[in-house]
């Protein structure tokens, strides 16, 4: 893990001399703000009129989803979403996208756990959108297939309220039924962007999380990552390469923050005492 860091820091260090390679957008080029007011009564009806959904706990845990309720398997991705909260916080950021270098490094899976941890905290209120349009599988994992399609909502032919599904009181998700063909074009558009805008305005989430795809197999998350505060990167030990990884950091970075790159399937021993990289 040491290299892994001193490399990606060593790379940051040779693209932007003594700075640490952050590009700020103008959407997270601004002042944290202070404490969110109360929601008005017209934003707690929007939230209370969206259908609820209660998802098979079972089920959950068996697509790898742990942090429905809390427990040792959820530590460590409560521990995940308490620093991307403080440091979402610190920034008056509220839009994070989760994008990997190639597929099967987790994203999604971690999209999903940290969305339903936020659902724990009943101060904040979230959003999570399944924009891999290609290879959808938030609705797989959560074990719910929307009515309408989110490919609809993009196109701005249904309300958000009439795709998206509410668990609990305070998480709402926007799932796709199946595979978009050239999402780019939607992900691009003035109307997916416009969208976004509204959703905020109208529900006021703390906190809206973006599932992407590989940022290195298309365009799709090149064309949408503009309208994000910040990317989390995932990475897999032993697969994902740190040239990979330098790729995704350094032409995220040309159009919005970085917020950090989380390592997944790292294995915990007993005879080393701690854990070993694959």
């Amino acid at each position: 893990m040491e290299k892994l860091q001193s490399a990606l820091e060593k790379a940051r260090l040779k693209r932007s001399g003594d700075s640490d390679g952050t590009i700020y957008s103008d959407r997270a080029n601004r002042p944290a703000p202070s404490l969110r007011p109360k929601a008005s009564q017209a934003t707690d009806a929007l939230w209370a009129d969206l259908n609820a959904f209660e998802p098979s706990e079972p089920d959950l845990i068996k697509n790898r989803i742990v942090t429905y309720n809390s427990g040792p398997d959820a530590t460590v991705f409560d521990i995940l979403r308490t620093k991307v909260l403080l440091q979402m916080r610190q920034n008056g950021w509220s839009r994070l996208a989760i994008t990997s270098p190639t597929p099967s490094c987790g994203k999604t899976t971690t999209a999903c756990n940290l969305a339903m941890g936020m659902s724990r905290q009943a101060d904040l209120r979230s959003i999570l959108f399944d924009l891999d349009l290609r290879r959808p599988g938030v609705s797989k994992y959560i074990g719910y297939k929307p009515q309408n399609g989110i490919r609809s909502l993009l196109e701005g032919s249904i309300p958000f309220a009439d795709q998206a599904v509410r668990v609990r009181e305070n998480l709402a998700m926007c799932m796709a039924r199946k595979p978009t063909p050239d999402p780019t074009r939607y992900l691009l558009s003035d109307t997916a962007n416009q969208l976004f805008d509204d959703i905020q305005t109208a529900y006021e989430p703390d906190l809206m999380i973006f599932d992407l795809p590989p940022f290195l197999v298309s365009d799709d998350t090149r064309a949408f990552i503009k309208n994000v505060d910040a990317v989390l990167i995932m990475a897999r030990a032993g697969e994902t390469k740190i040239s990979q990884i330098d790729a995704c950091e350094r032409e995220i970075a040309e159009h919005t923050n970085v917020l950090g790159v989380a390592l997944n399937q790292c294995q915990f021993t007993e005879e080393s005492g701690g854990y070993e990289y694959y």
